[in-house]
């Protein structure tokens, strides 16, 4: 295993191919510039060199297998038949998804012994549109926690600082995609599950509105907190993978029917515009009420400066609801999502035993609710949506840091405390990031730099509700003023 300081001489030496973003990969690809197996050799070697330090991929398939899916890829290009913008691109699935024939272990022994029968609703569009399952992504158990560590797997590595957390749920992926082990992959985001891990990486991680990215989970009306969406090092990137994973699918009943963007427009080019008189609020610590690390608001401000000199205007604005009725509704309503999905592990001593503290506890403050009280935090709930959507009447985007720490140490369970104050529960270090979940509202997480110690911090971006185009321009106008967004990990770079 090499030294978690380990460059490209430990590693081997780093083929091209995976540096490309997905979008030159697919093209070339088409163009038959490179073979479906040439990029299937070419990452199946570089994972093999770099994960077993970094630890973001897991349930790994067989070599022969990839590279014999991979040559029929090539074949049915031969043919003249493409069957997407992911065709014959590898792709790692974050291990809450089903994958037809791969263990779905959600970081759980619970779970250890399960295999899918199909794939989920978001895997099989990912399948039809060409892309290459290889395996899984890492995560925490069951999701909890926005620290990728669990007792069946261990714990993920943060791409640029490998003593430190890679955040999570999504931080397997959102690692793996730092390391250019995958081109782009998949996520799910119930409380910033893929803004967290992408600043933490410096990778993009969007979140799309609700609806937009449909889920076909055993309760399809009432759980409204977690959406999958897609992650990149390009914004180009995330908005091709999320035109893959995007659109109406009548097993979803709560899913969105209308385009992400009218038919026939090219993607590339319907990213672009400029920042001319767009008015964006800056959240920033909500007047003091969110504790943060030092240097976490200095690093997400000069980020802000970039769109300023593009155009936009920036306007300090005020949280427009309360944030203690925000997490009181938060609270109530996760409690109540995690008591539902794992209530039955629960009731059973032996099983409950299994779950980690966290999960645990979720469940027991789940099973004191009653119905009032489910309907109380719904209340409070749509009070604050009316209150963000009066927001967007006034400026066009919202701006906040996407988490409130630097990644920090692996072996930290979570942070009890920040720049002094205390945290009164597992996740109140990831407060920052509810508005957007309980709004359903688009946000996406920008890197916005890394500090004196080389830690990076995203800047969270947040759009009216299903404007998740209009998000998407604006982080493509943040990335053409700022450059390539996602540099390459100390490891890979010497």
């Amino acid at each position: 295993m090499p030294p978690a300081n380990a460059g490209p001489d430990a590693m081997g030496a780093l083929d091209e191919i995976v540096t490309w973003s997905a979008t030159t990969l697919s093209r070339r690809i088409h163009a038959r510039e490179v073979s479906c197996h040439e990029v299937m050799s070419a990452y199946l070697a570089h994972i093999d060199a770099a994960n077993p330090q970094l630890n973001a991929l897991v349930s790994r398939l067989a070599p022969e297998a990839l590279l014999a899916e991979a040559r029929t890829a090539d074949h049915e290009l031969a043919a003249g038949r493409s069957r997407g913008w992911l065709h014959g691109i590898p792709q790692a699935i974050k291990d809450l998804s089903d994958v037809q024939g791969l263990p779905t272990v959600q970081g759980s022994p619970l779970c250890i012994h399960h295999r899918a029968d199909a794939d989920s609703l978001m895997v099989e569009r990912m399948r039809a549109a060409g892309a290459i399952v290889i395996g899984k992504s890492n995560t925490p158990e069951f999701g909890l926690g926005s620290h990728t560590y669990n007792p069946v797997f261990g714990a993920t590595r943060n791409a640029h600082a490998p003593t430190r957390t890679a955040g999570g749920s999504s931080g397997g992926a959102a690692a793996a995609l730092a390391m250019r082990l995958l081109p782009v992959a998949d996520g799910s985001d119930m409380m910033g599950s893929l803004r967290n891990p992408a600043a933490f990486n410096q990778v993009l991680g969007l979140r799309p509105s609700f609806g937009r990215v449909p889920g076909a989970a055993p309760e399809a009306f009432g759980q409204q907190l977690a959406t999958n969406g897609p992650m990149g090092r390009s914004v180009e990137d995330v908005a091709r993978l999320l035109a893959v994973q995007a659109g109406y699918d009548r097993r979803a009943p709560l899913s969105l029917g209308e385009p992400l963007l009218p038919a026939g427009q090219d993607p590339a080019a319907a990213l672009e515009r400029d920042g001319d008189d767009l008015r964006i609020a800056w959240l920033g610590d909500w007047s003091g009420h969110l504790a943060l690390e030092p240097g976490v608001l200095t690093l997400c401000e000069a980020a802000l400066q970039r769109l300023e000199a593009g155009g936009c205007r920036i306007e300090p604005a005020a949280l427009p609801y309360s944030a203690e009725a925000q997490w009181q509704s938060w609270t109530t309503l996760r409690h109540w999502a995690v008591c539902g999905s794992l209530g039955g592990y629960y009731a059973d001593p032996d099983s409950r035993r299994q779950l980690k503290p966290e999960a645990q506890w979720e469940v027991a403050r789940g099973l004191t609710l009653s119905a009032q009280d489910i309907h109380d935090a719904n209340v409070r709930r749509s009070e604050l949506y009316r209150a963000w959507c009066a927001l967007f009447e006034q400026v066009d985007y919202v701006a906040m840091p996407s988490a409130q720490v630097f990644p920090f140490a692996l072996d930290t369970p979570w942070p009890e405390t920040i720049d002094g104050r205390s945290m009164d529960t597992y996740h109140r270090w990831m407060e920052v990031v509810v508005p957007a979940s309980l709004a359903g509202l688009p946000a996406i997480s920008v890197p916005a730099g890394v500090d004196a110690r080389g830690l990076p911090m995203g800047l969270q971006l947040i759009g009216a509700p299903r404007d998740d185009w209009g998000l998407l321009q604006l982080a493509r106008l943040y990335e053409r003023i700022s450059g390539e967004l996602a540099p390459m990990p100390a490891a890979l770079n010497g």
